[in-house]
């Protein structure tokens, strides 16, 4: 993909869609199942005593409803404006190529995650593992209509890149990432890397950054607790740089 090229006319489309598709978000996550209680001593744990990717402050305090969070004042429109901003750049970026749905799936399903993740400090399996499939059959489906079966290569390696850092981050220090984070960096992997290497590595690299700068200012200005910072939202906003920044990223660099 060239570093100069955008389609504008591909990205009025995507902006529409992306204003429908966000309109949803709301329902969509008052559909999550709430994850059921297991006090058992055996119980399995990612997180330091904590159930299920939950971290210390969900163990402190109650978790709110996926529901409650649907019924937030102004979502609607706030998830509408987000996911269309998001479809736009995305669609600007990559045109009217195979390669765009598996973003403009992964639009209005990553602001939702967003949303929940900010709320929650989780990242539901039950939303993230459908995404799996859907990624993988977009991918496979983008390459066979374009008869282009590399890109399912660095596809395969995206999920491991991308998917293994994280897990050995994990390994490391559970208390500091989630489980939820791991299998959200396998999903966007695979998107980036069926854009290509340039888009899989700025777009993890961004997350990280972000992450670590924008945590630091969010923490300093008391926005969020800096021992539960949500990390699915800057890896997210992470991937969204990937793809429109890494062609120029890539061609800066060589």
């Amino acid at each position: 993909m060239s570093a100069d090229v955008w389609f504008l006319d591909t990205a009025v489309a995507c902006a529409f869609y992306g204003m429908i598709a966000g309109m949803l978000v709301p329902a969509l996550i008052a559909r999550i199942p709430e994850p059921e209680p297991d006090t058992r001593d055996d119980a399995p744990t990612d997180e330091a005593g904590a159930v299920d990717g939950e971290t210390d402050q969900e163990v402190r305090e109650p978790k709110v409803a996926y529901a409650d969070i649907a019924r937030t004042k102004w979502l609607r429109q706030k998830t509408a404006l987000a996911t269309s901003l998001v479809a736009a750049l995305v669609g600007a970026r990559i045109g009217w190529d195979p390669a765009l749905y598996l973003f403009l799936f992964l639009a209005p399903v990553g602001v939702a995650l967003a949303v929940v993740d900010w709320r929650t400090r989780l990242l539901p399996t039950k939303v993230i593992a459908p995404s799996y499939v859907a990624v993988i059959v977009l991918a496979l489906f983008a390459a066979w209509s374009e008869g282009d079966w590399s890109s399912l290569f660095t596809a395969g390696w995206g999920w491991l890149v991308s998917g293994g850092l994280f897990f050995v981050l994990w390994l490391v220090h559970p208390r500091g990432m989630g489980l939820g984070d791991v299998r959200l960096a396998g999903v966007l992997g695979i998107a980036l890397g069926y854009l290509g290497w340039a888009e899989l590595l700025t777009g993890v690299y961004a997350g990280f950054l972000l992450g670590g700068v924008g945590g630091l200012l969010l923490a300093a200005l008391r926005i969020v607790d800096r021992r539960a910072l949500p990390f699915g939202p800057f890896m997210l906003v992470g991937a969204l740089v990937g793809v429109l920044a890494g062609p120029a990223v890539a061609a800066w660099y060589v």
